[in-house]
Order: C-alpha cells, then sequence, then structure tokens
C-alpha cells in the first residue's frame, strides 16, 4: 500500500449566513417524503417509475431554431456535391445513360435515408430531446437493466427528465426481449460494444470530414490558374486545417447565426445553379426518376456499378449529424430546414450536374466546378470554402461531445471538459482531442493527397455508423416502441438492406483507404475497451471490499479516534456504500473532520439532470459521527466546471436534507402509531402538529454545526487508487492492467482536475487495489 497526502486547510471567509435559515414549518405530502434505502446495491429491487411531460415549443421559436440548424446540422452533407460524381465514376462515364443510373441512385439514397429513415423516423427516437449513438444506448439503458455496473436508484427514476414508461404485461414480446436482454450478459457486452464502434466511427468521421470537404473546396482553384500544382493544393488545405484546429479553443458561441447564413447562400447557389444547368444542357435527366436506370446500370457495369456504390453513398455523409445535433434543436426544427432548404436544394444541385454531365462526359473529375457559370465560379469559390470550413466545424464539434458522453459512462480516459459558452449549453471544447484531431487531419491529408482516396475511408465511416444505429433502432421499435412486427420487417428490408448493400461495396475499397477508419476505430476501441474494462474490475472490487455499519462503528469507538474542526469531502467512483480506501486513510491518519461527507459522481442514462435534482443524501450511522453519503448525479451531456458553485449546493442540499430527514422520521413514527390520525383531509400532513420544541432546536443544532463546520473550512479528500493485476493473473490480464491501463492513466488528466478541485483544500489518499 502506498499513500499520498498533501494537504493545506484554509479558513473560507465567504460568508455562510445565507445557509443560516431557521427552520420554518410547512406541508408536505407524504409522497414526497418516501424514501427507499436506495444507496445500497439491493436498491434495485426497488420498482418505481415517473413519466414527466415536455413543455410545449411556440412556432416563433422552432422556425428560429429551423434557420440556425441550416448552418450546424448540413454543413457535410450540403458540401457532399463538390465530389460525389468524381468518387463514383472514377473511370470515367463508359455509357451516357450510365449518369441517369446514378443520379437515379443518389435521388433515391438521399430520400430514403435522410429523409425517410432519419427525418420521420430516428427522430422519433431521441432521448430527452438528445440525439446520437451513445443517447439510444442510454434510451435502451434506462428501460432494460443492460449497464454493466451496478449503480440503480430507485430516486433516479423521479428526475424530471427521465421520461420511464414500462412496457405493459400486455406487451408480451417487449417484456420478453427485455428479459431476455437484462438475463444474457453477451447481451449487454454487445450493446456497449456497438456503442463504442458507433462512437469511433463517428470520431473517424470527424478526422476525415475536414481533409475530404477542405481538399475538395480548394481543388476548385486549379480552373481558375494552371499554375496550382496538386502539391500546393494539398499544403493550402493542410494550412486552413491548423487555422481550423487552433481557433477551437475559442468556442463556438455564436456558431448558428454566424455559419446559418453562409450555408444559406451556399444552398441558394447550388440550387439555382443546379436549375439553370438542368435547363441549359439536358432537361430530359429527368428521366432519371424511373428506377428502371438503376437496374439497366447495373447490367452493363455489373460488379463496377456494385463497386461504384461508394461514391454514391457519399451523398449522404454527415447524415447522422441530423440525430446527433438534435439536442441543439428541435425534431420539428431540423425537420422544417431538412424538408424546405436542404433537400430541395440537394436534388436540384445532383440533377444539374448530372444534365451538365450528360453534355460533357470527360470533365467528370472537376464536374462541380466546370459546371459552375464563369461569371459566378470567384463568389462559388469563396463560399464552397467557407461551407467546407463550417462542415468540419460541425463534426469537430460532434467529436467533442460524444467524447464527453463517452467519458460519462467510463468508456474513455479522464480528459478536460471546456464548457464553452454560458448561452449554449451543448458547445464543449476538449484540448488534448482538438490537437490529436489536428495532427489526424494533417496526416491523412498529406497521406492520400486527394479527394477519391480519402472518399473511400470516409464512405466505410458513414455507413457503419448509420447500419449501427439501425441496429439500436429496430431494438427500440421492439421493446419501447411497441411497434407492429410487420412495420418492423418493411423497416429491415428496405432501409437495412439497401444499408447493408451500401456497407459491402464500401468496405470492398478496403485496401484503396477504406482501412483508415477501421484502424481508426481499432485504436480508439481498444482505449475505451482497456478504461472500461479496468474501471468495471475497480468498481466492483470497491463494492465487495465496501465498509459495512458495523466496521464503521467499531472505528467510531477507536478510544484514540479524534475529531477536527472543518468539512470534509471524500470522493469516491462507489454509489453503493463507502469505499474501502476511507479504512486505509482512517488506519494511517486516526482522526476524522466534524462533518464528513462521501461524494459520488454517477452519471444517468439521461442528457440531463436539473440542479435542483442534482443531489441524493443519506446519513450514516451512528448519527453523532456526523457522516453523511451524497451522490451527485448527472446527465451525460451535463458539464461539471468552476462556474458551478459545487461546494455551497452541496452544503445547501446537505441542511435541506436534515430538515427533511427529521420530518421523513417524524411521519413514519406517527404513521406507524397511528396513521389515521396524521393524514388531514387533502392528503397531506401539517409538520406542526405534536411537534416538541427541542426536537426542533435538535434540527436546529445539527444545522448551525454544519454551517460551523462550513466557516472552519472545507478539505476535499480524493481517493487515487493505484491498480496492479493480482496474485497469479495470467499474462494477458497483467498486460491490460499493469501496462496498457496504468500507462493511460499516468498519461491523462487527474481526478482532481476533472473535477475542478481547488489544490490549496486538497488531499490525496493512495491505496492498492490488486484487480
Amino acid at each position: 500500500m502506498s499513500e499520498n497526502n498533501i494537504v493545506q486547510s484554509v479558513t473560507i471567509e465567504d460568508s455562510s449566513d445565507q445557509f443560516s435559515k431557521p427552520l420554518s414549518a410547512k406541508k408536505l405530502s407524504s409522497q414526497k417524503l418516501r424514501r427507499n434505502d436506495s444507496l445500497e446495491i439491493e436498491s434495485r429491487k426497488f420498482p418505481g417509475s415517473q413519466l414527466h411531460g415536455s413543455k410545449a415549443v411556440s412556432w416563433s421559436v422552432i422556425l428560429h431554431l429551423a434557420f440556425q440548424s441550416i448552418g450546424i446540422v448540413y454543413g457535410d452533407i450540403g458540401t457532399s456535391p463538390l465530389y460525389v460524381y468524381s468518387s463514383t465514376f472514377t473511370d470515367g462515364i463508359r455509357h451516357n445513360d450510365d449518369i441517369l443510373g446514378v443520379l437515379a441512385l443518389i435521388l433515391y439514397t438521399i430520400t430514403l435515408i435522410p429523409l425517410v429513415k432519419y427525418v420521420l423516423i430516428v427522430l422519433r427516437a431521441n432521448d430527452n430531446g438528445d440525439g446520437g449513438t451513445f443517447a439510444l444506448y442510454s434510451l435502451i439503458c434506462r428501460y432494460a437493466k443492460v449497464g454493466l455496473i451496478p449503480s440503480e436508484q430507485a430516486e433516479d427514476h423521479d428526475v424530471s427528465n427521465f421520461q420511464l414508461e414500462l412496457p405493459s404485461k400486455s406487451m408480451r414480446r417487449a417484456t420478453k426481449l427485455k428479459s431476455k436482454l437484462e438475463n444474457s450478459q453477451f447481451a449487454k457486452f454487445f450493446l456497449l460494444f456497438a456503442t463504442m464502434l458507433g462512437t469511433s466511427m463517428v470520431i473517424g468521421d470527424g478526422v476525415l470530414t475536414p481533409c475530404i470537404s477542405v481538399l475538395s473546396a480548394v481543388g476548385g482553384i486549379k480552373q481558375a490558374t494552371t499554375k496550382m500544382t496538386d502539391d500546393m493544393i494539398v499544403w493550402i488545405s493542410v494550412a486552413i486545417l491548423i487555422c481550423l484546429f487552433m481557433v477551437q479553443r475559442f468556442g463556438t458561441d455564436k456558431v448558428g447565426y454566424t455559419f446559418a447564413p453562409i450555408i444559406c447562400v451556399w444552398f441558394t447557389m447550388i440550387g439555382c445553379i443546379g436549375v439553370y444547368n438542368f435547363f441549359k444542357y439536358d432537361p430530359s435527366v429527368i428521366k432519371g426518376l424511373n428506377p428502371k436506370y438503376i437496374v439497366d446500370y447495373f447490367k452493363r457495369n455489373k460488379d463496377k456499378a456494385w463497386i461504384s456504390l461508394g461514391g454514391v453513398v457519399l451523398a449522404i455523409t454527415g447524415t447522422e449529424a441530423l440525430f446527433a445535433d438534435v439536442g441543439h434543436f428541435t425534431v420539428r426544427s431540423i425537420q422544417i430546414s431538412m424538408c424546405t432548404v436542404t433537400y430541395p436544394a440537394l436534388i436540384c444541385a445532383y440533377t444539374g450536374q448530372a444534365a451538365f454531365l450528360r453534355k460533357h462526359n470527360d470533365l467528370v473529375p472537376d464536374t462541380f466546378y466546370k459546371s459552375i457559370p464563369d461569371p459566378l465560379y470567384w463568389p462559388m469559390f469563396v463560399v464552397a470554402v467557407l461551407a467546407s470550413i463550417i462542415a468540419s466545424q460541425a463534426m469537430i464539434s460532434g467529436t467533442f461531445s460524444i467524447i464527453q458522453q463517452s467519458l460519462s459512462l467510463g468508456c474513455f480516459p479522464r480528459v478536460k471538459i471546456v464548457h464553452t459558452s454560458t448561452k449554449y449549453e451543448g458547445q464543449v471544447y476538449i484540448p488534448e482531442i482538438n490537437y490529436l484531431l489536428m495532427l489526424a487531419c494533417v496526416g491523412v491529408t498529406l497521406g492520400f493527397r486527394s479527394t477519391a482516396n480519402i472518399g473511400n475511408a470516409y464512405g466505410i465511416a458513414v455507413v457503419f455508423v448509420m447500419t449501427l444505429t439501425s441496429a439500436l433502432l429496430v431494438l427500440i421499435m421492439l421493446m419501447i416502441w411497441k411497434t407492429n412486427v410487420l412495420f418492423v420487417i418493411a423497416y429491415v428490408l428496405t432501409i437495412g438492406v439497401v444499408e447493408l448493400v451500401y456497407l459491402s461495396s464500401v468496405l470492398y475499397k478496403f485496401d484503396q483507404g477504406g482501412y483508415l477508419p477501421l484502424a481508426f476505430a481499432a485504436v480508439l476501441m481498444t482505449i475505451m475497451f482497456v478504461w472500461n474494462d479496468v474501471y468495471r474490475r475497480k468498481y466492483y472490487y470497491e463494492l465487495e471490499n465496501k465498509i459495512s455499519p458495523d466496521t464503521l462503528k467499531e472505528i467510531a469507538a477507536e478510544t484514540n479516534f479524534s475529531r477536527l474542526p472543518g468539512l470534509a469531502m471524500f470522493y469516491s467512483e462507489l454509489v453503493q456504500g463507502i469505499p474501502p480506501i476511507f479504512k486505509h486513510y482512517v488506519e494511517n491518519v486516526p482522526a476524522l473532520h466534524s462533518v464528513l461527507v462521501f461524494v459520488s459522481i454517477k452519471s444517468l442514462p439521461i442528457g440531463k439532470v436539473p440542479a435542483e435534482e442534482r443531489f441524493l443524501f443519506r446519513k450514516v450511522e451512528p448519527s453523532e459521527l456526523n457522516v453523511f453519503r451524497c451522490v451527485a448525479r448527472y446527465g451525460y451531456t451535463d458539464v461539471r466546471n468552476e462556474n458551478e458553485p459545487f461546494e455551497r449546493m452541496l452544503i445547501e442540499k446537505l441542511k435541506e436534507f436534515i430538515r427533511d430527514d427529521y420530518w421523513l422520521r417524524k411521519a413514519n413514527l406517527k404513521n406507524g402509531e397511528d396513521a389515521n390520525d396524521e393524514e388531514s383531509h387533502d392528503g397531506q400532513f401539517d409538520e406542526n402538529r405534536n411537534t416538541k420544541r427541542e426536537d426542533l432546536q435538535d434540527v436546529d443544532k445539527q444545522m448551525d454545526m454544519i454551517d460551523k463546520a462550513w466557516r472552519a473550512g472545507v478539505v476535499h479528500l480524493i481517493g487515487e487508487n493505484e491498480v496492479v493485476a493480482g496474485k497469479g493473473a495470467n499474462i494477458g490480464k497483467r498486460i491490460l492492467i499493469d501496462y496498457a491501463f496504468n500507462f493511460l492513466k499516468r498519461n491523462l488528466r487527474q481526478s482532481e482536475k476533472v473535477f475542478d478541485i481547488p489544490q490549496k483544500r486538497m488531499l490525496k489518499v493512495g491505496m492498492t487495489y490488486e484487480l
């Protein structure tokens, strides 16, 4: 065992008079005072659910958000016309009707995947307004106990955003599926694995989007001057990418207002140019609406047509952003912006380019810029570069949000989360990830040097995430929505089959760049697996070795045990019970502060936890110890930062708990004697009835004691656990714990930096766990 203790206790000058509120009498419903002893592992046996309604949003707000969403959500899919045809016809156009076949594929793919699947179906699967692969997993975790860490509590169901409705007993299919998931360890691991894979692929998308978008846009300058070489285009793109990542630390406070007008101009220009080309070159391309041309295209080109699907799928890149960014807006606002602006503009753009190519088969490598009328070339070039930067920004910001969500599940090593805006809740910045993304983007751009090669890699990342989303969505349809099985089968046979066909096509180009997102995913999955596996092992070790109430009484009964003035907060990841590191602490330092609070930071499977519902307290017996347990509950999009008065909130809520706990015990005692006398006619009991003045004074004394401890000073005790493989462990376990996990831990943020704990009032307690 090892121990590293550094502490400097300082007196808090800030007065805590605002906490010294008199104990006032009021009426509390008996429902409010009902409490289960859920800070023990047995709490999972308690049923409980509460359905909370959502507030209606006015149409003015919806339209306002719809405009903002254009700048955030559609940058990626909006810049796809820059490279789709050149990535599809990599060997040139062999037959003029092949253009109609590819146009038909593009039109039906955009209609089926972004419009039908995401806008009409997937957006309904949002988790209290939040979207993405992680949100789907969290939604499933709320309806079925598929989490691998036993930290469920009955009171969690009462959080306003929980919105849980248990499957009806009459729905046998939903109940049976739920039971199978809960009883299958393989299913639990598979769901977590799928979520990690989807997260890794989206992060890979965040690397490839800036590369292909910026490279495609800058490449248009070759049309203006022959002096511009491919090497110069690559280096200009690298310079733009470096600048893009360097400004990330300033945040994107007004990102919606700044980007939306530019993307609106972009969509207007590509739509109008598309209509112009349609009428100027070949209006007969409207025949591309006939699916017959798709069949003819495959008959003429056979396996080459199947391979070319890897280029067609680039028309729907960024579609996952529709769902992932729904938390910043509303479902209705994204549906409106997609149907009224994005979808019509993309249809016009692709149709116009097809009409142009019907007359210029030889210009397919530079379709986008060659099809622009000469007077509009330079304005279009400038807007294209700006739009590509915006598309990159959206995916970079999305990557930060995804990693933040993974961190809350214990699936990603500790990194610093910076909340960059007080106005927009979801905007975060992660310094370490930002610079790693920058290095990856620069490396990919310098290594691949062309949009065709990057497109092969890009397609795999896009289709993988879409396929995983469909798999989780089918599970939600069956278990939560209780959708008619015929509709589920129809979904799988149409959208599911189409995505699998596209997936088979992009995987064919594995050796032509397609290995890149899989390599990214493999590295990220390895990091996430190592961290999550050891994280769970540590939690179960603490759970199995937690301090029992009898042991705590024995510690308190020690004759050489002394009390220190002040309040101590002992941080631990263990939600259920007191961690074993506390016993190690008192064995080496036989003293306790006058008030001790065990604080556990817990992530709930919801997006946000309201501040007033954040803390859950219990008093540890014997009561004269003045020891409490506190669970601080956060959602996966909540950010803990220095702007949140954590200490002040905790003390205030602790005093509220002491007052409410007194009335709870009083109510239980009276209900046990004579329930009828304690209930008033309106279902509430009067707290003033039969209360003794000395009892109230005792509660006031306890609250005064909290105030006194607060004024004496607060010390933050951090449990720093060193982990090693246990004796007799095999070589695989030793590599996992002794080398891989400890390497990550040594090179990443420490706990106090993640929790923003003041360095001058911090004490570290070290202990070694043999796992």
